[in-house]
């Protein structure tokens, strides 16, 4: 099966869609499939090979911004364009130009929401001759919900099927600014009706969307996340001195601050000798004011001595660092849809505490490993991170849910569940085109 996977670059971060859609690629292909994967507005920052190096940027972010803004660059030749997207410039400008900010792309995304109607019409146009230009896809794959302005002139143009892959876009068009976050939704609620199926990664994921965007029970399947199980062997004894972990962007909405805020409590008690927090995650520049504030914070609690961040690791660095830790939290203050960070902790051995929201209930009623706390209370938080840590089977509880994962959540079972939604989509719309076929000929006959 041919099938193009569309996915928004970072340029200088890790990110979780990234990081699941380069795994599933990877896996696709070694299924025996001929899947890309094309990175849209900035390269993508995997922590891994990334398998889309040497493919071009489409919808290159500089280009967006400026046809965005500027009505010339709406019409300026392509080989312009291609000064643009050069993937070291690009780099520097998502260093610098705080593209991916919920806040400042308003307008932006509904242009983009609007698809061969918004202002980036012209790169639409590009990819669609990128795509003739090479082999035609059985199906095109989109990354999130974000980029369903492109699956009517995708099928249109290509007439093939277009499936859209769900992975929390809530959080980010939530925090758009008035009217930009209704106007997305009531677009984003017109243009789903032009996907062919969607794939939610979580249950609870696929109810909040299914509601939001009346989504038909036919078009929604869930298939949980998985990450590739490769380099997280067996763990190591408990490690010593105990330690608590974070594995996530650096960022108020994850929960950094919640989780410094509990160590502190858990210093104060003074029950586990010799604690330490260690902080592993994406830290952009945009980042660095708020975790200047936690170490702040930490340091008028008088533990930062005992905490060490760790920004921008490499895999197998993340992987060593994992097995450091005796427990991990990522206390998302939003209904997370899925929360990779959770099987990683459980693969490397690591058992977590997570607050009682988002797709945490589900992940670990299936996965094991893990308890809840109430969401944004530190103390609760506390009281679940005290509670694993002075466990005498904790080293047990974090092997039963590392075993889980290993069966139940590893790339390639995600792999097959995708390939199953692929080509049942392209089945339909087989199907589909052959009933129009029939039902012309009946009336050209008539």
């Amino acid at each position: 099966m041919k099938i193009l996977q569309l996915t928004p670059g970072t340029g200088n971060f890790h990110c979780g869609g990234c990081l699941r859609d380069n795994a599933l690629v990877k896996a696709l292909r070694t299924m025996g499939h001929a899947a890309t994967m094309i990175p849209l507005y900035l390269p993508a920052v995997t922590d891994g090979p990334a398998v889309c190096d040497g493919q071009p940027i489409l919808f290159g972010g500089i280009n967006v911004y400026l046809q965005q803004h500027l009505a010339l660059f709406r019409k300026t030749p392509c080989w312009m364009d291609r000064w643009f997207d050069v993937p070291a410039l690009l780099r520097w400008a998502s260093g610098r130009a705080g593209m991916t900010g919920a806040r400042q792309l308003g307008e932006l995304t509904l242009s983009m929401l609007h698809g061969e109607e918004g202002r980036q019409r012209k790169e639409l146009q590009k990819l669609i001759a990128w795509v003739r230009a090479h082999e035609k896809p059985d199906v095109v794959s989109l990354s999130n919900a974000l980029l369903v302005g492109l699956a009517r002139k995708i099928k249109t143009e290509l007439a093939v099927p277009v499936v859209c892959s769900l992975q929390g876009e809530d959080a980010f068009l939530d925090t758009l600014p008035q009217p930009q976050s209704t106007q997305a939704w009531q677009i984003l609620l017109d243009r789903a009706r032009d996907v062919d199926a969607f794939i939610p990664c979580s249950r609870y994921y696929a109810d909040v969307m299914t509601r939001r965007l009346n989504l038909p029970a036919n078009r929604v399947h869930v298939v949980h996340n998985g990450i590739e199980l490769k380099g997280f062997g067996p763990p190591p004894p408990s490690p010593q001195p105990p330690a608590v972990g974070y594995l996530a962007r650096m960022c108020h909405a994850k929960g950094l601050d919640t989780l410094a805020a509990a160590f502190v409590i858990l210093k104060q008690r003074g029950r586990i000798e010799q604690l330490k927090l260690q902080v592993i995650g994406a830290c952009t520049a945009a980042d660095q004011p708020f975790v200047n504030q936690v170490k702040q914070r930490l340091a008028d609690g008088r533990v930062l001595q005992d905490v060490t961040f760790y920004p921008n690791v490499s895999f197998d660095r993340k992987v060593e660092l994992l097995h450091t830790l005796s427990v991990l939290s990522v206390p998302a203050t939003y209904g997370e849809a899925f929360g990779l960070y959770v099987l990683e902790a459980l693969a490397a051995g690591v058992p977590v505490v997570q607050p009682n929201h988002g797709a945490f209930p589900e992940l670990l009623d299936r996965a094991g490993g893990g308890i809840l706390c109430e969401p944004d209370d530190p103390q609760s938080l506390a009281d679940g991170l005290e509670s694993i840590l002075l466990r005498p089977d904790r080293r047990a509880f974090g092997l039963q849910g590392r075993a889980e994962v290993l069966q139940n959540f590893s790339v390639d079972r995600m792999a097959q569940e995708v390939l199953q939604v692929f080509q049942q989509s392209l089945y339909n719309s087989s199907e589909s085109e052959d009933l129009c076929n029939a039902a012309e000929l009946q009336d050209r006959c008539n």
